[in-house]
C-alpha cells in the first residue's frame, strides 16, 4: 500500500500552480499503474474538516469531531498496489507527485491481510 499522508500547512504553502501539477500528476500515475496491472485499488479521503472519531466507552456511543489524533499530518489517501518486488515498490512510491513535494512523503507498507465482499460470505 502506498499511503499518502497530507500536511495543510505545506498544501497550503504552495502556488495554485504546484498544486494544480501534483493533482494531474496522480492521473498519470494511475495510468501507469493500470497500464502495468499493478494497481488494485486507491481511494481519496475527504477533508479532516468532515471527519468525526466514534467510540465506546462504558457501552455507550462517543461522537467527537476528528481527525483521531492532534496532528499536523492526516491519512489523505491511497494507492493499492500488487508488484513483484519492495523495490518496485518504492519506485511507485518515488512516481506519486507528493513525494517531490518538499515536508511530504509517500509511506510503503505491505498488505498482511486483504478481503473483499465475496470473501466475507465464505464460511
Amino acid at each position: 500500500m502506498l499511503i499518502m499522508h497530507m500536511n495543510p500547512l505545506i498544501w497550503d504553502a504552495l502556488t495554485d500552480a504546484e498544486r494544480q501539477e501534483v493533482m494531474s500528476g496522480h492521473g498519470a500515475f494511475m495510468d501507469t499503474i493500470k497500464a502495468s496491472g499493478e494497481m488494485l485499488g486507491s481511494a481519496a479521503l475527504a477533508d479532516i474538516s468532515d471527519s468525526v472519531v466514534v467510540g465506546v466507552r462504558n457501552g455507550a456511543r462517543t461522537v467527537t469531531d476528528g481527525p483521531y489524533l492532534e496532528a499536523k499530518e492526516y491519512l489523505g489517501g491511497y494507492y493499492l498496489v500488487e508488484c513483484e518486488s519492495r523495490e518496485r515498490a518504492l519506485e511507485l512510491a518515488g512516481m506519486i507527485p507528493d513525494a517531490a513535494v518538499e515536508g511530504l512523503g509517500i509511506e510503503v507498507r505491505q498488505v498482511v491481510f486483504s478481503s473483499d465482499r465475496a470473501d466475507l460470505d465464505t464460511p
